[in-house]
C-alpha cells in the first residue's frame, strides 16, 4: 500500500526545502510515482516467478505422469527395446478397435449435427429445441445425457443430477454408448418411417427407453438397485415401456412403436433383435432363479407377442403377431398361433429382424 508523506529527509540542510518550509506538492507527487513504479516492478517480478514456478510444476507433473505411464506400459507389455510379446499385438488390436469406434462415433455425431442444422433452417419453430438438445453439445454422449435427463426428470430425479449420472455411466463403460449407436443404426436401417438419426434420437420412445434401461442396468450392476428401479419406474410412467434394470439387452435392438412392451428381470435379448409394441417377455413361477425367456440374435417378435417362462427363442426366429410362445423354438424357424406352433423351418439362415417382414412365411396354402 502506498503511503503519502508530506515531508522527506533531505541529504543536505538546504535540499528539498523552500521558503514555505517542507517539500512542495510537486516533489511529493514525484516520490509517489517512483514508489508506485517500484511497487509495480516488484509485483511483475513476483508474477513472473509464480508463472515460472507453475510452469515447472506442470512440467514435473507431466514428466511424472509420463514415467508412470511408461512403467505401466512396461509392466503390461512385458517387453523392452524390441523384445517380442504376444500382448503387444493384442494391445495394438485393442487400440485399433478403439480408434475405429471413435471414428465411427465422430462421423455419426457429425451426421446428426448436420441433420439438426438443416432441420433448424427448414423449420424455425424447432430451432431452439434442436439447439438445446443437439447443437449445443460437443459430443453424442453429452447430447444423449441431456436429452434423456430432460425426459426423465421429476421432483425426485432432478434433471441436472440425472444428466451427470448418465454421462458418468458413459464415461465408466464405453460399451453403453457403443450399443446405443448400434440401436440408432438399427432404427435407421430397419424402420422405413425413420428418415434421419435426429428423428430416432428426439422422437422414438423405443430408442429412448432402451438407452434409459442401459443406464439402469449399469446402476444395477453397481449395486445401486434402488436408484435403478426408480429410473425404471420413471421410464414406465413417461414412455409406457417397462424393462427391468436386471434384464440383459444386446446391441442393435429395435423396439418399434414400443407402447406396452414389458421385459422381465431375468430376460436376455440378443443382438440385432427387433420387436414391436405390446411384446411381453414374461416370467413364470415365484422362484428367484431364471424365470424369463432368452431371445436369440436376429429374432423378430411381431406386435403383441408374449413369450412366457424360462424358454429360448432361437436365433433368426420369426414369431407372428399375437402369438403366445410357451415352448422353446429352434433356430431359424417361423412360429405363429396360441399357443405358437412351428409352421416353417427356414432353409436360408437369415435374420428376419433385418427385413422386418410381418407377413411372409406366415401364410400357408389353403384349399377352401
Amino acid at each position: 500500500m502506498l503511503q503519502l508523506r508530506h515531508s522527506v529527509v533531505p541529504s543536505s540542510p538546504h535540499e528539498g526545502r523552500s521558503a514555505a518550509g517542507p517539500a512542495g506538492p510537486s516533489h511529493v507527487c514525484a516520490q509517489v510515482v517512483v514508489r508506485a513504479n517500484r511497487s509495480q516492478r516488484t509485483q511483475a517480478v513476483a508474477v513472473r516467478e509464480s508463472s515460472a514456478s507453475s510452469r515447472q510444476s506442470l512440467v514435473d507433473t507431466a514428466s511424472s505422469n509420463a514415467l508412470v505411464g511408461l512403467d505401466w506400459a512396461k509392466q503390461r507389455s512385458g517387453s523392452w527395446q524390441g523384445e517380442d510379446s504376444s500382448h503387444d499385438s493384442l494391445t495394438g488390436q485393442h487400440l485399433a478397435g478403439l480408434r475405429a469406434i471413435n471414428a465411427h462415433q465422430a462421423q455419426l455425431w457429425s451426421d446428426i449435427r448436420t441433420e439438426a442444422k438443416l432441420d433448424a433452417e427448414t423449420e424455425p419453430l424447432l430451432a431452439s429445441f434442436l439447439h438445446t438438445n443437439i447443437l449445443a453439445h460437443p459430443s453424442l454422449g453429452k447430447a444423449l445425457s441431456h436429452l434423456l435427463a430432460s425426459k426423465m426428470q421429476s421432483r425426485t430425479l432432478l434433471g441436472t443430477q440425472l444428466m451427470r449420472l448418465i454421462f458418468d455411466a458413459y464415461q465408466d463403460d464405453s460399451s453403453i454408448l457403443e450399443a446405443g449407436m448400434a440401436d440408432m443404426e438399427a432404427a435407421k436401417e430397419r424402420d422405413p418411417a425413420c428418415d434421419k438419426y435426429t428423428q430416432c434420437i428426439l422422437y422414438f420412445k423405443g430408442f429412448q427407453a432402451i438407452q434409459c434401461q442401459r443406464i439402469a442396468h449399469w446402476l444395477w450392476k453397481k449395486d445401486r438397485k434402488m436408484l435403478a428401479v426408480a429410473l425404471q419406474s420413471r421410464v414406465s410412467e413417461v414412455l409406457h415401456v417397462d424393462i427391468h434394470p436386471a434384464a440383459q439387452l444386446g446391441s442393435g435392438v429395435l423396439i418399434d412403436h414400443a407402447t406396452g412392451v414389458v421385459i422381465g428381470e431375468t430376460a436376455v435379448v440378443g443382438n440385432n433383435v427387433s420387436m414391436l409394441h405390446h411384446v411381453t417377455l414374461g416370467g413364470s413361477g415365484t422362484g428367484k432363479g431364471i424365470r424369463h425367456p432368452t431371445i436369440g440374435d436376429g429374432a423378430l417378435l411381431g406386435a403383441g407377442v408374449s413369450v412366457l417362462g424360462p424358454i429360448r427363442v432361437g436365433a433368426g426366429c420369426k414369431v407372428g403377431a399375437g402369438s403366445v410362445v410357451v415352448k422353446e423354438l429352434p433356430d431359424y424357424c417361423v412360429a405363429v398361433g396360441v399357443p405358437a406352433r412351428i409352421i416353417k423351418q427356414l432353409q436360408v439362415k437369415r435374420e428376419p429382424s433385418i427385413d422386418m417382414d410381418q407377413c411372409d412365411d406366415f401364410i400357408l396354402d389353403y384349399v377352401i
